[in-house]
């Protein structure tokens, strides 16, 4: 079954380019920019990645994010994450990235795209990978913050796919954004956010209702309210899960009892994604194969994953159908 995952082509709908930060490279790079940071060894980095919940997570994501200054910063963060998806035939991926954690430093939103966009382009090249960009706002920030992003954004609106809504979800209710989403959506982003993570479903419903979200992340929490499950498959609308991210923030106490496999059986369309991997302890490969073990998936549950993860993406139709076609050769060979 492993050999299988690791051959499946998929795509990766919910990764945080920030979160993809390995310790090695955050090193070089702290380094590189001359900035002290508080660790002195890289297992001193990995032993700090035991968290209890979401806010102890971002408490230190943000702090290894203070590494990040220039353009090269951003396209070797970058590239190392798309290297890595070529090597697990990860064929497309959704990138998140969160301007805000560096706008506030005096970073230039320039630099960021700037970087980012410049791997994208040289691993299109090198492996084939398409991607694209979703710019997320900060929720535990303002609104007029949210704001001053999208002014900031519009210059760069060709390279950027998707707006999206995460960071501290407790207290920070999509409401909250209901503004900066409506006009997102004017100028033509479409819009995503983190729901029902650590919120209740309620969390869920004002995504849906008042963002009018086309895909939602996480998500685990409309399992409180069977009404919402209706309106979630009516509205054919994915769900981007990210299993080690789960139990590594105790969203769920372990794999066994992960909802993903019920989500499937009740027809939500389940995505399997690694959210911050360089955090939670494993690519999206890693995320497959130990929801697999834990679940006891098919292969065709497997197969199933791997096609909404395709045809939930943001690609255009004929890449997509490319993409899929694939998939389903290596399915009917591999079954």
């Amino acid at each position: 079954m492993k050999n299988f995952i690791e051959n499946l082509p998929k795509a990766e709908l919910h990764l945080h380019i920030e979160g993809s930060f390995e310790p090695e490279l955050m090193f070089k790079i702290a380094k590189r920019n001359a900035i002290k940071i508080p660790f002195n060894s890289i297992k001193e980095i990995q032993d700090a990645y035991q968290f209890n919940c979401l806010q102890d997570f971002l408490d230190i994501y943000y702090q290894g994010a203070q590494v990040l200054i220039t353009e090269q910063d951003f396209y070797d963060l970058t590239f190392s994450y798309l290297k890595k998806c070529d090597a697990q035939n990860v064929r497309h991926t959704e990138i998140m990235f969160d301007p805000q954690t560096h706008t506030e430093r005096g970073v230039k939103f320039a630099t960021v795209i700037a970087g980012i966009t410049k791997a994208q382009k040289d691993a299109k090249i090198q492996f084939g990978i398409t991607s694209l960009l979703i710019m997320s706002y900060l929720r535990h920030l303002s609104e007029k913050d949210a704001f001053k992003t999208l002014e900031e954004s519009l210059p760069y609106k060709n390279q950027i796919t998707c707006v999206g809504l995460d960071s501290s979800e407790k207290g920070n209710p999509p409401s909250k954004f209901k503004n900066v989403f409506k006009k997102s959506v004017e100028v033509g982003y479409i819009p995503v956010a983190h729901a029902g993570e650590e919120g209740n479903a309620g969390y869920i419903w004002e995504a849906l209702d008042i963002l009018n979200i086309k895909r939602i992340d996480h998500g685990n929490n409309c399992l409180q309210d069977t009404t919402l499950i209706k309106k979630i498959i009516k509205q054919d609308l994915a769900l981007t899960i990210c299993p080690l991210s789960n139990t590594a923030l105790q969203v769920v106490k372990n794999l066994k009892e992960h909802p993903l496999k019920k989500m499937l059986d009740l027809g939500l369309k389940v995505t399997i994604n690694s959210d911050d991997p360089a955090f939670f302890g494993g690519q999206v490969n890693q995320n497959y194969i130990e929801i697999q073990k834990a679940l006891n998936l098919t292969k065709e549950d497997l197969y199933t994953l791997a096609k909404n993860s395709f045809q939930y993406s943001f690609l255009d139709k004929i890449t997509k159908e490319k993409y899929l076609n694939e998939l389903e050769t290596y399915y009917k060979k591999n079954k």
